[in-house]
């Protein structure tokens, strides 16, 4: 990481200067962001927001604290690689399970009521990701977020004790929502709880208050779909078993007894079972079967014979019926181009809602915040115009119905007792199948304004457009410390425009690369100059970064041209850290392993959280000027000012 640019700052670097004001105790009449929910979807935007100090954000919670046990676990690699955006996915790795393997259980064909390993696989295929599956209680996940939301230059803590009431929308105001809370108040005294009403505008709001959102409710919008009738229920126990598996990822199916998911969790000792219970009735809620935690362990002891299963602690239970549900949209903006700009928007399970056993609610719900955050914040700060807000509904509500789709298939086939021809269980063929999706790393948002076309994916074919960036190993030229591309991306609302060398020595008159970026460093007509704001450094919206063919040895970093090694800050301090060069010590080359034409080079062009928005030739000059204008604002431009 990088820091005292503009002077020596002792203590922890994480801790970011704080903005003034900072935040109050009480709720002030307006703010830019009011977030609704501090579920995962809501601690990520939080957590995003709250890198702008220019920026005002909220975050409102209706629970009287922060979350301690239960609900979701999985982290996807794709999140994974998110958490190191946002500098703490290390701290997870330390202290998560991580799944390695996952084994396939069915009942012995010999004697049905025993069951018998039929597969094992690795969970992740090698390569996918740089980063593990891992298994972590959501409530460490928040802690963490509310741990980078504490170091951030407002302090932002979430407000405790506050439902949402009601909202309004008043078009053309600068603040247009209109939020009315009801905050209960502890007496210090007698411990009673009194509410008072608290009013907030705000320029957007964001509901991320789960399945029973009031934001949605007061959107006028609902969830729908069809439920699979079926009961199921979730323990987070301590357990004395023989059973061999306990500490891998496991799916059994028991012949008459059902089906059992093991999610081994952090600790070494805790395991989550989710355990296949009864078919509902059409209609039938499965609180009205009485189902008790005995059930659940009773269930689980039939399908794990003959081996034993004895539960010592319960830590955590639940019990619910499967249902996949979806909105029509995910903002209250009309379809019509000339109706008012979305003003209110929704997240996570507040838009969609499926069963929790493929391990993909939290990771699609952080990961519809992650693409809100970074547009909410360029329009805010006025690098974009607010046409922009309406690319996220269409652009999360397609994966959404990807996700409801794979659930769907996903309950169908845990449930079924029947083998394939081959004696291949067919929910094994079917994880391996979608081993990319359930890693969370098929998600391929379509050409538009912020996604470029495929006329010159040949030249990175690692680099799929629309797909998230797949890191690989390089090195750093200034210091030869060896690390992943793409954890240089960090969730600070920038674009990233990689350039990979052609063939010709960077510093020589025939470099594609010299010439781009002399294009870049100086011509009013180079995105970096028109859409910097006069004053700021030269990678405040586009962060240009140059990786070369040659090895870290055989060239100096005064070589490269000047924008790969600009002068920041009020001491105009060079960054060093903007050039990189393959691994060949460890034979990671990644102009090989992502497919990148060494003879041509290219662009790739990577959105703020982390998607490749294009792929163009170095000398691709004029279309890259013209993608950039699609979608940020000339701060060059007479008369433009800078939002206050």
């Amino acid at each position: 990481m990088q820091f005292h640019l503009n002077g020596f700052q002792p203590g922890d670097p994480d801790i970011s200067p704080a903005a003034t004001p900072a935040q109050s105790d009480g709720l002030p009449e307006a703010v830019d962001v009011l977030i609704v929910g501090s579920g995962p979807a809501g601690l990520t935007l939080a957590a995003q927001m709250s890198a702008f100090p220019d920026i005002t954000t909220r975050l409102v919670e209706s629970k009287p604290g922060p979350m301690q046990k239960g609900q979701a676990d999985g982290v996807s690699c794709r999140s994974m690689e998110m958490f190191e955006a946002f500098g703490f996915a290390h701290k997870v790795m330390r202290e998560a399970y991580w799944v390695n393997e996952t084994t396939f259980w069915k009942s012995d064909p010999e004697a049905a009521d025993q069951i018998i390993r039929t597969g094992r696989i690795q969970d992740v295929e090698d390569g996918m990701s740089e980063m593990p599956h891992v298994i972590l209680n959501q409530a460490r996940v928040h802690d963490m977020y509310l741990d980078v939301m504490q170091r951030s230059p407002h302090r932002l803590q979430p407000d405790y004790n506050r439902r949402l009431d009601s909202l309004t929308i008043t078009p053309g105001d600068t603040h247009p929502v209109t939020a009315v809370l009801i905050h209960k108040i502890e007496s210090p005294d007698t411990g009673e709880m009194s509410e008072i009403r608290e009013t907030v505008k705000a320029r957007y709001l964001v509901g991320c208050d789960g399945a029973r959102s009031a934001v949605r409710g007061a959107m006028g919008l609902e969830l729908k779909g069809d439920s699979a009738n079926k009961a199921w229920g979730v323990m987070d126990v301590l357990a004395v078993t023989d059973f061999p598996d306990i500490r891998q990822k496991t799916l059994i199916q028991a012949t008459g007894s059902g089906a059992l998911l093991i999610i081994p969790r952090e600790g070494g000792y805790m395991a989550r079972i989710y355990v296949e219970m009864e078919t509902l009735g059409e209609g039938e809620r499965v609180r009205n079967r009485n189902i008790s935690l005995e059930d659940l362990i009773a269930a689980a002891q039939q399908i794990f014979r003959p081996h034993k299963f004895d539960v010592k602690d319960t830590i955590w239970w639940s019990v619910y019926e499967i249902g996949q549900r979806l909105t029509d949209k995910f903002d209250n903006a009309d379809e019509d181009p000339d109706a008012p700009l979305p003003s209110v928007f929704i997240a996570g399970d507040a838009c969609h809602t499926h069963s929790p056993k493929a391990g993909q609610g939290m990771n699609v719900s952080m990961g519809d915040s992650f693409n809100l955050g970074w547009k909410l914040a360029a329009v805010i700060q006025g690098r974009s115009n607010p046409d922009l807000l309406r690319s996220y509904s269409g652009e999360r509500a397609a994966v959404a119905h990807q996700l409801i789709a794979f659930d769907q298939e996903w309950t169908k086939i845990l449930a079924e007792q029947s083998r394939e021809v081959g004696n291949t269980p067919k929910f094994q063929k079917y994880f391996v199948e979608h081993g990319r999706y359930t890693a969370g790393l098929s998600v391929r948002y379509s050409q538009s304004s912020l996604t470029g076309a495929a006329t010159w994916q040949n030249l990175a074919t690692g680099f799929d457009i629309g797909m998230r960036f797949h890191s690989a190993p390089v090195v750093r030229l200034a210091d030869a410390k060896p690390m992943q591309l793409g954890h240089s991306i960090r969730a600070d609302g920038r674009w990233r425009l990689f350039l990979f060398a052609d063939g010709n020595h960077p510093s020589s008159d025939d470099s594609r690369l010299k010439h781009l970026c002399d294009f870049l460093e100086a011509d009013p007509s180079s995105p970096v100059m028109a859409h910097t704001a006069a004053g700021e450094d030269h990678d405040a919206v586009i962060d240009v970064r140059g990786v070369l063919q040659c090895g870290f040895r055989d060239i100096n970093l005064g070589d490269l041209p000047a924008i790969l090694r600009p002068p920041k800050g009020r001491f105009g301090l060079i960054d060093q850290e903007k050039a990189f060069c393959p691994d060949f010590k460890n034979a990671a080359d990644i102009f090989d392993m992502r497919g990148i034409d060494r003879k041509e080079g290219c662009m790739v062009i990577v959105r703020p959280d982390q998607y490749v928005a294009h792929v163009l030739p170095l000398d691709a000059k004029a279309e890259l000027s013209a993608f950039f204008r699609g979608f940020l604002l000339n701060r060059r431009s007479a008369g433009y000012w800078l939002p206050g």
